[in-house]
């Protein structure tokens, strides 16, 4: 490999992959240092790699240090030597000897050969991190390249990155097949030796809460704002909404006419059942809204260290608001933050009368 073969095929490679030819270039320089200090056994100061692709330049020098007394004849040159090469050189200059190709050649090629390679896997490395790091917290579209059974997990194609949906992070319920197209959310992006190391997630709350911002304008401007979101995966989710302003309904923007933006949004998830309640300053009134679809007769919030309240609803809406084993109460809790505690409007039997 000539000068102009190294400089054109870097140049190429710039175009093609958009690796920058001068991050090459450097990379370049920085392993010919390293493999003439091995061949020379010399210090890293010693050697001087110049590289200019436009006036096809490519030098190797040795800096030998001018003394009165040489002891090391690769780093160093007796005064009366540095003489006989130049008349004005004096102890402490510096004498440049230029490494011939023929001497330097094999080497060189052999390590640029190798270090373009390695480059290039460094740089794509580098490219998909930052490309996957922009959508980190964004929801992406994968396609299935991979099911496996027994481990359970199924591997995404994300771009030109792989992903590993694992099972713990499905949808239960969900049958995933090899070309199928699914929207994933990403959770994380982390750097490994192996390159970006994506974590998805098909149940994470954030999966729900950027849908609503594609579906819903009014969320996406900034008009309706997503306060507090609770979901357990495949079953249900509730939404806790505000409006910045005071004419526009947060629920109504949500829901859409007749209902056609959640349901768009509950079709993509399966049938998942979506609850989107007005969220509120006061805790009284925020429980009360999220424990949805049940009425409330009142909330009180109790006295103490914990975060706890009492919601007492009509005797014939008590399972309706604790919900299938409990699920309706559960995710209020999460979504208010609040232990509660529900309670029939007529109290349970044997139980004390409340003091007036």
């Amino acid at each position: 490999m000539d000068n102009q073969e190294l400089f054109m095929a870097l140049e190429m490679l710039e175009k093609e992959r958009g690796i920058s030819a001068d991050y090459l270039l450097e990379k370049v320089k920085n392993a010919i240092v390293i493999a003439v200090k091995k061949d020379y056994d010399v210090e890293e100061e010693n050697v001087s790699v110049t590289m200019d692709p436009e006036s096809d330049i490519f030098e190797v020098k040795l800096l030998q240090d001018v003394v009165d007394e040489v002891e090391n004849p690769n780093t160093q040159i007796s005064l009366e030597d540095a003489k006989k090469l130049k008349k004005k050189y004096t102890l402490g200059d510096q004498v440049e000897t230029k490494l011939q190709t023929k001497d330097f050649g094999r080497i060189a090629a052999q390590t640029a050969k190798h270090v373009i390679r390695q480059g290039i896997r460094e740089a794509e490395r580098s490219q998909m991190y930052t490309e996957m790091q922009s959508q980190s917290h964004e929801i992406v579209t994968g396609v299935v390249t991979r099911v496996d059974p027994v481990r359970g997990i199924v591997a995404l194609e994300i771009g030109k990155n792989e992903a590993i949906l694992p099972r713990n992070e499905q949808v239960p319920g969900e049958v995933y097949r090899e070309g199928e197209r699914i929207k994933v959310y990403v959770v994380d992006v982390a750097v490994t030796e192996r390159g970006p190391r994506v974590m998805i997630s098909r149940t994470h709350p954030g999966l729900v809460k950027r849908m609503f911002e594609m579906e819903v304008p009014e969320v996406y401007d900034g008009t309706v704002e997503i306060k507090a979101i609770a979901r357990e995966a495949g079953a249900r989710t509730k939404l806790a909404v505000w409006s910045r302003d005071a004419n526009v309904d947060p629920r109504g923007a949500c829901i859409g006419a007749h209902g056609a933006r959640v349901a768009e949004i509950v079709e993509e998830l399966g049938g998942e059942k979506i609850d989107v309640v007005l969220w509120s300053e006061d805790p009284a009134e925020f429980i009360a809204a999220a424990l949805s679809p049940a009425s409330v007769v009142s909330v009180e919030i109790l006295e103490g260290e914990g975060k706890s309240a009492r919601a007492t609803v009509p005797d014939n809406q008590l399972s309706l608001a604790i919900g299938n084993k409990g699920q309706n109460a559960r995710l209020c809790a999460r979504l208010t933050g609040y232990n509660i505690d529900i309670r029939p409007e007529s109290g349970y039997y044997g139980e004390e009368p409340a003091a007036e």
